[in-house]
C-alpha cells in the first residue's frame, strides 16, 4: 500500500459539506447526441507511481497566488490552471493531498468537488468537450508544518521552501503531478514586510500594501511540477553575471550571506566547464539556494534540482571547494537532463542521475580530487562500480526498472554512470559526445523516455544500439565492459539487502558520494 491512501481530516469535512459523493456522481453525461462524455482516467500510467495524473486534459499553464502569514505560519492560495482536454470529460481530477480546498471554480462557475485519497475530483456544472482550452481556479489553504508522511513543504525557522520530487508537489498546490505534463508557470508571493518571497523564474514585479509585500514571478520554460520552488524567508538576493550575460541568482540567508559567498562564487566556473559539453545554460537565469534551517532533518538530500533555483542544506555549502565542486556540478547538469529535458516516466529515472553524476566525476577526476573511494580517476572509479553491478541489480533491480521503495538507490545513480560509460566505450568519446547534444536538443522543454535515448544514440552512432543498452538497462546480470575484458562483477551473496532509500526515512542521496 502507497504510504498516502487516506483522506486528510480537513478533506473529510470538505466531502461532507461541499462534495458530493462518489456514488451518487455521474459518470457519464452527454449535451449532444452520440456523444458520451466520461471522466478522465485518474492516473497517466506512470510504472513507478501509478496513481499520479489524470488523462483527460493536459495541462499549459499554472498560476499561484501564495500568501504567507507568519504568526500563524499558514499560508492561503489559488491556484489557475489552463488545460487543453483531449477527450469529452464528465468530471476531472487534480492530484491533491493534505490541502484545505475551499472552492473550485471552471470556467468561472462553481463545480461540485471532493477530495478522496490523493484525488480533488472536480464535476463541472457541464460537460467539457474535446480540444477546448478550459480554466480551473481552486482556493486553498495550507500548513507546511502539517505532519504527513511525506510532503513537498520545507519548514524553515522563518518560512518555508518547497521540494516536491519525485511526487509532492501535489501537497504544496493542486496539481497534474507528473513530469510527462509540463506547463508554464508565474507566481505571486505575499509576505509580511522583512522576508522576502521568491520563486522559479524572474521576478517581473513588487507590490507593497499595508505592511506586506507581493513578489510576482514568471519561468519563461515549461517546468515540470516537481521542480517547483516557492520559498519564503530573510534572505538577501546576490546577482552576478555568469559567460555569455546569463544572469545569476543565489538567494541566501541574510545571516549567513557572506559564509556562503566562497561557494556561491564557483558557479561561473561551473557553467563555463559544462556549456561546451553540452550547450548554452537552457534557462533565464540559475542560481542557489541554501535553505535557512539548521535542522539537519529538514529534508532528506544535500541538494535538489529545483528549476532555475537549486535548493541546499546550507551547511553542506560551507565546505572546501574540492568537497562541494563535484555534486555543485551535478546539480547544475540537472538544468540539461531533468529540468530542460525531463523525464517521461519516473521509470527513466536515470536520465537524470545517471547523466548528472556521470558529468560530476568528470569534473572532479579532472582536477585530481579523490572521491569518497580514494579513487582519481573516472577508470578506477567505473571499475568499482563495474563490481557491485549484480549486488545492485538483486537488491535495487536493473538501471531502468525500479520501483517507488528504491527509485533513488545507487542502481540511478553510479549504476546509470556505469551505462553511459559502457556506451562511450562502444562508440567512443566524439560519438558519444553527439548523441549527448543530439538528445538534449531534439527533446528540449519536453519529455523522454529511455526508449528515445536508445532511439538517438542508434542514430548517431550510425549503428542499432538498441540491444546493447537494453541489455545494460533491464538486464537482470552485468553485461560485459567493453575495452575491460578483465574486470570481474563480485557475486551476489545469499542474503542482500536493499541499499537505504527515500521512502525508508534513511535516504541515500548518492550523487552525495561524488
Amino acid at each position: 500500500m502507497r504510504y498516502r491512501s487516506r483522506v486528510t481530516a480537513p478533506a473529510a469535512a470538505l466531502i461532507g459539506t461541499a462534495a458530493v459523493s462518489l456514488a451518487s456522481a455521474p459518470t457519464a453525461r452527454a449535451d449532444a447526441p452520440g456523444r458520451t462524455a466520461t471522466p478522465g482516467a485518474e492516473t497517466v500510467g506512470d510504472p513507478v507511481f501509478p496513481a499520479l495524473g489524470n488523462g483527460g486534459y493536459r495541462v499549459t499553464a499554472y498560476d499561484l497566488d501564495l500568501s504567507y502569514d507568519s504568526g500563524t505560519r499558514r499560508v492561503d492560495a489559488t491556484v489557475r490552471l489552463t488545460v487543453e482536454t483531449l477527450q469529452d470529460l464528465s468530471r476531472l481530477s487534480l492530484d491533491c493531498l493534505g490541502l484545505d480546498v475551499r472552492s473550485v471554480c471552471v470556467d468561472g462557475r462553481s463545480a461540485t468537488f471532493e477530495l478522496v485519497d490523493e484525488k480533488l475530483r472536480i464535476t463541472p456544472c457541464r460537460t467539457l468537450r474535446d480540444g477546448r482550452c478550459v480554466v480551473i481556479d481552486v482556493e486553498y489553504g495550507a500548513d507546511p508544518a502539517k505532519a504527513l508522511p511525506h510532503t513537498g513543504w520545507v519548514v524553515t525557522q522563518d518560512g518555508f521552501a518547497t521540494a516536491g520530487q519525485p511526487d509532492s508537489a501535489h501537497t504544496v498546490f493542486p496539481c497534474n503531478d507528473h513530469p510527462s505534463d509540463k506547463a508554464r508557470f508565474t507566481f505571486r508571493i505575499t509576505v509580511p514586510d522583512g522576508l522576502v518571497g521568491v520563486a522559479n523564474g524572474t521576478l517581473v514585479g513588487t507590490w507593497c500594501r499595508d505592511g506586506r509585500t507581493t513578489y510576482a514571478y514568471r519561468s519563461r520554460f515549461p517546468m515540470a511540477t516537481e521542480l517547483v520552488q516557492i520559498t519564503v524567508g530573510d534572505y538577501v538576493i546576490k546577482n552576478r553575471q555568469g559567460p555569455h550575460g546569463l544572469r545569476l541568482r543565489d538567494v541566501v540567508p541574510t545571516a549567513r550571506a557572506a559564509a556562503l559567498e566562497p561557494a556561491l562564487a564557483l558557479t561561473p566556473g561551473l557553467l563555463e566547464w559544462l556549456e561546451p559539453k553540452l550547450g548554452a545554460f537552457p534557462f533565464e537565469t540559475y542560481g542557489l539556494l541554501p535553505c535557512n534551517s539548521d535542522d539537519p532533518n529538514a529534508f532528506g538530500f544535500t541538494g535538489l534540482e529545483t528549476q532555475t533555483l537549486t535548493l541546499y542544506k546550507p551547511n553542506f555549502l560551507l565546505q572546501e571547494e574540492k568537497k562541494i565542486g563535484s555534486h555543485m556540478m551535478h546539480e547544475l547538469v540537472h538544468s540539461y537532463f531533468g529540468n530542460m529535458v525531463s523525464p517521461a516516466t519516473w521509470a527513466d529515472l536515470w536520465l537524470n542521475e545517471g547523466h548528472a553524476d556521470f558529468y560530476g566525476l568528470l569534473y572532479r577526476y579532472e582536477r585530481g580530487w579523490a572521491d569518497s573511494l580514494g579513487l582519481t580517476t573516472m577508470e578506477a572509479r567505473m571499475k568499482d562500480t563495474y563490481s557491485r553491478g549484480d549486488q545492485w541489480r538483486k537488491a535495487s533491480g536493473p538501471v531502468a526498472a525500479p520501483n517507488a521503495v528504491n527509485l533513488f538507490d545507487s542502481q540511478r545513480y553510479l549504476g546509470g554512470v556505469l551505462v553511459l560509460y559502457a556506451l562511450r566505450q562502444v562508440v567512443g568519446e566524439d560519438v558519444f559526445n553527439a548523441i549527448e547534444r543530439t538528445f538534449l536538443e531534439r527533446h528540449r522543454g519536453s519529455s523522454a523516455t529511455t526508449e528515445d535515448y536508445i532511439a538517438v544514440a542508434s542514430e548517431v552512432s550510425g549503428q542499432d544500439q538498441s540491444g546493447f543498452l537494453r541489455d545494460w538497462l533491464y538486464g537482470t546480470t552485468t553485461p560485459r565492459m567493453p575495452g575491460h575484458p578483465d574486470w570481474t562483477v563480485t557475486p551476489v551473496p545469499p542474503s542482500l539487502a536493499a541499499p537505504h532509500s527515500r521512502r525508508d526515512g534513511q535516504y541515500h542521496d548518492a550523487s552525495a558520494t561524488l
